[in-house]
């Protein structure tokens, strides 16, 4: 499904609405709060202030629908949940705005105050809502009818498989699977020729990675025997840092103990692996957080970027920045860039872990590393996507593949988005070998389960700290 097509139409949507609302409100109070007030029709209706207003009040919406996640996961949410999401920041927007730019309004009687915030939470909420539901019920209506839906693969291939199939293909409306295909993680394949009459075999699981990539999977579901719940816990590992969403067939023990939640009342039951770090209000403030500190420190700092270019190129032959290939969110390589700390060919004998007297950093390397200087650059690595400023430090696949035969729980890092700093990195500091990493690893892992924008300002302010004092490495 083309998600930003969507996200694109709820953001016109929402803005039109709240154009119109703001202009039916503003002709409100010019014709009924003024008039009754001074006691003649306005001459002028539209003024500086509609037009001022009708361009800044919008365009806050839009920045408080995104800060409270609106438009995440925009074809998984029910039109209940979405009509009194839209209520509560109607009314938490409105009444900002009447405090703002109402309440010292003119009026003849303290009531007008009422019937102005009451007008507005109405028009408001009356346009949003109506043109949300509509956008949602033409969704909901084609993944009903199975014309729209989520690329799924199915984990097994025996009994568990086959009628979980079934009983999802069975359901009068389509639950937003579009399956394409399943494989399996035991040779005993008991009804794999039944589900390769309806669906493609993809391979093995041990290929799922590859699978995902090459059919842009959304959702998995793991539909597993008894006897191979062994895998269970490695299938759930492998898949952490995949981006998809997992489901797994429950049994009647997790029925009882209240583990199944009702996502539809239609639809086959299945456990939903929570893999939510953070509340979306604050996934979204940490990113408008990252790229505004990003715009900030690229601008304001500029002459700090030319002074250090200027040093870099001076004091060593070869580049100013150093680019490498780093993998980070969903174990996606990108090129992470820094300013250029070591001579050149540092690495001709093959990849290197820096240590504390390391003979290949430069004499001013030494004291960028010591400030982390040499971490500017990458705050444009931030601002395109690719980082945050709190995250676990992005590794190589060459260290990750050995980090990964002593801490498999490595993958749990690739959730997020790797960051210029880490709690790893201010309680531990860089490491300088494999085993330090692994050592590194758990407060990174401490950090993702209690990932908040608190605890992102603790580890910036200590890290500035660090800076401050020149106590990295």
């Amino acid at each position: 499904m083309n998600k930003k097509l969507q996200v694109a139409k709820y953001v016109f949507l929402d803005l039109l609405s709240a154009v119109t609302a703001w202009t039916l409100f503003f002709v409100y109070r010019k014709y009924y709060i003024e008039t009754e007030k001074f006691g003649v029709s306005p001459t002028t209706v539209f003024s500086d202030k509609y037009y001022l207003g009708v361009v800044v009040i919008p365009a806050c919406w839009l920045l408080f629908y995104y800060i409270v996640g609106n438009y995440n996961n925009i074809y998984r949410k029910s039109r209940l949940s979405e009509l009194l999401n839209t209520m509560l920041t109607s009314i938490i927007g409105v009444t900002i705005i009447f405090f703002i730019s109402i309440l010292d309004d003119e009026v003849r009687v303290y009531k007008n105050y009422y019937q102005s915030y009451f007008t507005l939470l109405a028009l408001h909420f009356g346009f949003t809502s109506v043109l949300r539901f509509i956008l949602s019920s033409v969704a909901n209506h084609q993944i009903h009818a199975r014309r729209k839906g989520f690329k799924t693969i199915i984990i097994g291939s025996n009994e568990n498989a086959w009628k979980m199939y079934e009983e999802i293909q069975q359901l009068k409306n389509g639950a937003g699977n579009l399956f394409v295909g399943f494989v399996h993680v035991d040779e005993k394949n008991g009804f794999s020729e039944q589900l390769k009459k309806q669906v493609p075999h993809l391979g093995e699981f041990s290929d799922i990675a590859k699978i995902i990539r090459e059919y842009e999977v959304e959702e998995i579901i793991i539909a597993i025997e008894s006897w191979e719940h062994g895998y269970l816990g490695q299938l759930i590992n492998d898949l952490s840092d995949t981006g998809v969403i997992i489901k797994v067939i429950p049994d009647m023990y997790d029925i009882l103990s209240g583990s199944v939640k009702m996502t539809s009342i239609f639809g086959a039951p299945l456990i939903e692996i929570n893999r939510k770090i953070m509340p979306e209000w604050q996934q979204s403030m940490k990113r408008l957080m990252d790229v505004s500190i990003s715009v900030f420190v690229l601008v304001c700092f500029s002459w700090l970027y030319l002074l250090v270019s200027i040093i870099v190129k001076l004091g060593s032959k070869g580049t100013i920045f150093y680019s490498q290939e780093r993998i980070g969110i969903h174990g996606k390589p990108f090129r992470i860039i820094k300013f250029r700390s070591m001579y050149t060919d540092a690495e001709k004998m093959g990849p290197a872990l820096s240590s504390t007297h390391d003979p290949r950093i430069t004499p001013f390397g030494r004291f960028m590393r010591k400030t982390r200087l040499d971490e500017l650059p990458q705050f444009f690595n931030v601002l395109i996507g690719e980082m945050s400023i709190v995250g676990p430090r992005p590794e190589r696949q060459f260290f990750i593949d050995q980090i990964v035969q002593k801490a498999p729980h490595y993958k749990h890092l690739h959730k997020v988005r790797p960051g210029i700093t880490s709690w790893g990195q201010v309680k531990y500091g860089y490491a300088e070998t494999v085993d330090q990493m692994v050592q590194r690893l758990k407060y990174d892992v401490i950090y993702i389960e209690n990932m908040s924008l608190l605890v992102d300002l603790k580890i910036m302010i200590y890290t500035a700290l660090i800076v401050i004092q020149g106590r990295g490495k």
